[in-house]
Parts: C-alpha cells; structure tokens; sequence
C-alpha cells in the first residue's frame, strides 16, 4: 500500500488535475493526504467533486511546502511513500510501474522515474545535464536537483533514518533531502517518462527567489557537516561548495553587491582548501560504501 502526500497552496487552478491523476491509477490500494498549506483561494472546493474514502483533506496554517510533506509524512499510514505537488500530474501506471521494479530489486527502499517537461503550454526537452542515473548517485545529486519530488517512491524507514524535510529552507529543500538519502542509499531509477511536470507558471516555487545556489550551498554545508558522509562524498560536496560559491561571487560581482560577492570568494577559498584536506587526509571514520549497478 502507498500514501501520497500532496502539499497545495492557493493551486486551485492546477490541484483538480493532480488529484485525478492519482484516482485514475491502474494500482488502487492507495490513500492521498492533501495538505492545504493555508491557502485562501477555495482549494478545499476542488475536492468536494472527488467522493472517495482514500482522499484526506488536512488544513494548516501556512508554513512552507516541507512543513506541508512533514505533516503528510507524519500523518500517512502505509510503508511506501509518494508525493506529488499540486501542479504535476502522473501517468496512469506510475504507482503500478514503481512497485513492479521495486519488487524485482528488493535490496532498493528508493525509486524514482523519468518525467514529460511541459512549459507555458508546450513540451520541453530536458537539457543533458539533467540526465538521471541509479545506484549510488550521491555525486550526480549535487550539481543540481535531478530527482523531481513528484516522481520518487520511498520507504517509510528511509524518513525514520535520514529525518524529515528541512522547515528552514524556503526552497531546494527537496534538494538537500536527496543529498541525505543518496549519501546513504543506493536509488533505483526507472526509466519511463510517469510523471508530467507543468512549468512556467508565475507562482512556481523555484521562480520566486534568484540565485538558487545560494541554498544548495547552504543545503551542501548542512550535509558535510552531518558527519554522515564517506571521505569521497565529502571531497566531492567540498569541491561542490567551491564551485557553486564561485559562480555566485561573479554573479553577485555582476550585480555590484560587493559585500556578498566578497563573501563566497572567501568561501571559495575556503572550501577548496577543505576539498584538498579531505582528499589527503579524510576526517570522516564512515566506511566506502560499494556501488551496486551505478549506471
């Protein structure tokens, strides 16, 4: 059985749409947690037209799409867990597909799918460097947020090992979870576009604040810090952290603010001197852990 945890707020223009692409799943042993973070445009209306006992309606106050999953997470009564945020839909079989794989490959507790771009009404590409992969991708993960929250199925005891979703982080909160679940599980990848994700929207989360490396720096530093990383991980986060603080110390030099752009040139500094340490002389007792299938 699965629960699907579904955080909205003021979506309810795109919510109808991804609440009927969980009733028309081929599998059907499931339950769908919406979390209404708050939201003042009528959402709850949206459900009113869906009469089913497997659909859950919980209000909050508004706190964030993590303290939304959180609750749903928390909420939620069955071992495997899928999410799906209220402008996304999914294919028919997504949940079917993910459990049939799940079963061939036991040793796995994470799945995730490929996925359809649609943007401002028109399908999309993904650009090479969002490429997916499986096994242990820890170091594919930190470029950039490859794992779309819509299309990942996990076990419950994967959330009692790594925590919850970090409230504190306004956005790549997404991201920085799936820095602390690849670092310590391998992740099965399934290559079949099951989930659509609509883009291009104003009120799309990762468009409302600029310079999104700034919080996967901070999402990064967390995660070195945790004392959970291998020494390879934590030489790759530290050249990671370098990178990334020298792209944003020429883009703050671009727009003038000195006092930041001077900021994440000391960082790189920093961090690169760190890199070098760990790779010569790694601080953390954790042991290498083996790469099963990495593609």
């Amino acid at each position: 059985m699965v629960s699907i945890v579904l955080p909205t707020f003021n979506r309810h223009s795109f919510l109808e749409q991804a609440v009927e692409s969980v009733v028309n799943q081929t599998f059907k042993e499931w339950e769908l947690l919406v979390v209404d973070d708050g939201s003042d445009d009528d959402s709850w209306k949206t459900l009113r037209k869906f009469d089913d006992p497997r659909i859950y309606y919980l209000y909050q106050r508004n706190q964030g799409v993590s303290c939304a999953r959180n609750t749903g997470i928390q909420l939620s009564h069955f071992p495997w867990i899928s999410f799906l945020d209220s402008d996304d839909q999914w294919e028919p079989t997504k949940l079917q597909r993910q459990l049939e794989v799940l079963e061939r490959h036991p040793q796995y507790r994470v799945v995730y799918t490929d996925e359809t771009w649609i943007r401002k009404g028109r399908r999309v590409n993904p650009k090479k460097i969002h490429r997916k992969y499986r096994g242990w991708i820890y170091h594919r993960c930190l470029p950039l947020c490859i794992i779309s929250p819509s299309s990942i199925m996990l076990h419950r005891s994967v959330f009692q090992q790594v925590g919850f979703f970090d409230v504190s982080l306004p956005v790549c909160e997404d991201y920085e979870m799936w820095l602390r679940i690849s670092s310590r599980h391998p992740i099965l990848f399934l290559e079949e576009p099951l989930i659509v994700k609509i883009g291009g929207h104003a009120d799309q989360l990762s468009r409302s604040l600029w310079g999104l490396d700034r919080y996967r720096v901070q999402a990064m530093i967390k995660t070195y810090s945790s004392g959970d990383l291998t020494p390879q991980q934590a030489d790759w986060t530290a050249r990671q952290i370098a990178e990334k603080a020298r792209i944003l110390a020429s883009a703050f030099t671009n727009r003038k603010k000195w006092a930041e752009a001077g900021e994440y040139q000391e960082m790189v500094q920093a961090w690169s001197k760190k890199a070098r340490i760990t790779a010569q002389n790694p601080p953390l007792k954790r042991p290498e852990l083996s790469s099963p299938g990495a593609k």
